[in-house]
């Protein structure tokens, strides 16, 4: 089904990104997916081209641009064409509007070139060993020290955990406060910040995922993000972006894993015809084209409302719930259409299948999504009981 919210210099822009994602991230996704790891020059390559960061200001050395369908279309190019453990996302989307948003004028000045450029590669230490989803449980703490927070704890699973020069941190601030949390700018280097094991996954290997460890690191008061305390509000506040975000990713691989069986299902033959030609491929197809097109559509909208501003967090659940439950069913579908083939890593669609698996746990699970929308119902134990 065409798409109808981008207009021709979105187009002419995905035409440069495409080239980009095929130029200088896909022909190095396989041995960047041996080493565990990206190579670092990508981000500038990228912050070069002016892909990260699209929104922040011209002194920045951003675009200015408050458009996030320049933003869907990095990350849909990135996952048709380029690599997913490449976290362009992460870095852009997710991690650096708490900066853009929070900073003050100074910390702005002092990290978004580096940003911007990629020099200073991003990631946010939120879950920690024993926490998961559950913020208020978060063990990790800092104490004011007069001209300095003492930072303690352990995080774990972060993404672009090893490449990572600067790292908003969570932790507890206020211990007789539940939601007594406050973020903080942790710079590489730091006297007691220290990376821990890259953590082997089942998919997503290109993305190095690791455990953060504080130990007693002295962080400045001039690196506290926005006001003390106030954390869990601001977390609350960019976790709809992060959840469409998320959403975005999943219809792109989706969409891509569909695409790649298409093609395989009009070549592969059995019993003297294309598998495609069976009436039961045809009609899985069908059905799969179906749904993408419908949920592409209410991603889609979703991401005109973040433009105005008017995502609700409920609209954002229901998109990362529903397009990450989608891509898990077309994965599945897309596998077994490949036969054999499809459960040899040498295969994409392979190596897809695993990657997505991680997409109805990470940026909250499927299940917690499904309380935050029936919430958002007025279906609220905490009301009702």
């Amino acid at each position: 089904m065409q798409r109808t919210i981008f207009e021709p210099e979105h187009e002419q822009f995905r035409d440069s990104v495409r080239k980009f994602m095929l130029a200088e991230v896909a022909p190095h996704a396989d041995r960047w997916r041996k080493a565990g790891i990206i190579d670092r020059e990508t981000f500038l390559k990228a912050g070069e081209q002016g892909f990260l960061c699209v929104f922040a200001d011209e002194k920045y050395g951003g675009a200015g641009i408050d458009d996030l369908r320049f933003d869907q279309i990095i990350i849909e190019e990135n996952m048709r064409n380029g690599d997913l453990g490449f976290y362009i996302h992460l870095h852009s989307d997710l991690v650096a509007p708490y900066i853009h948003e929070l900073g003050n004028d100074e910390q702005k000045d002092r990290f978004m070139p580096g940003i911007v450029s990629g020099e200073t590669i991003l990631a946010v230490a939120m879950t920690e060993p024993s926490t998961g989803s559950d913020l208020a449980g978060m063990k990790s703490k800092a104490v004011d020290k007069g001209d300095h927070w003492l930072l303690n704890g352990t995080k774990t699973y972060i993404s672009n955990g090893i490449l990572s020069d600067l790292v908003v941190v969570a932790a507890r601030t206020d211990p007789d406060r539940p939601h007594g949390i406050s973020l903080f700018l942790v710079e590489r280097g730091m006297e007691g910040f220290e990376r821990g094991r890259k953590l082997e996954k089942m998919g997503l290997k290109s993305q190095d995922t690791a455990e953060l460890f504080f130990n007693d690191v002295k962080v400045p008061k001039a690196n506290l993000l926005g006001e003390a305390g106030q954390g869990f509000k601001y977390l609350a506040q960019m976790l709809a972006q992060e959840r469409l975000i998320a959403a975005i990713c999943f219809m792109g691989t989706a969409q891509t894993a569909f695409d790649l069986t298409l093609d395989y299902v009009k070549e592969r033959r059995a019993f003297g015809k294309p598998i495609g030609a069976f009436q039961n491929t045809r009609f899985k197809m069908a059905q799969m084209r179906a749904e993408l097109d419908m949920a592409q559509t209410f991603v889609d909208q979703c991401v005109m409302l973040l433009n105005e501003k008017r995502l609700t967090t409920e609209d954002a659940s229901a998109a990362k719930l529903l397009s990450s439950e989608l891509e898990g069913r077309v994965m599945d579908q897309c596998v077994q259409f490949h036969g054999g083939a499809g459960y040899m890593e040498e295969y994409r669609i392979s190596r897809m299948y695993t990657d997505a698996r991680i997409s109805r746990i990470y940026g909250g699970t499927s299940e917690i999504m499904l309380e935050i929308i029936g919430r958002g119902l007025g279906l609220d134990d905490r009301k009702l009981g």
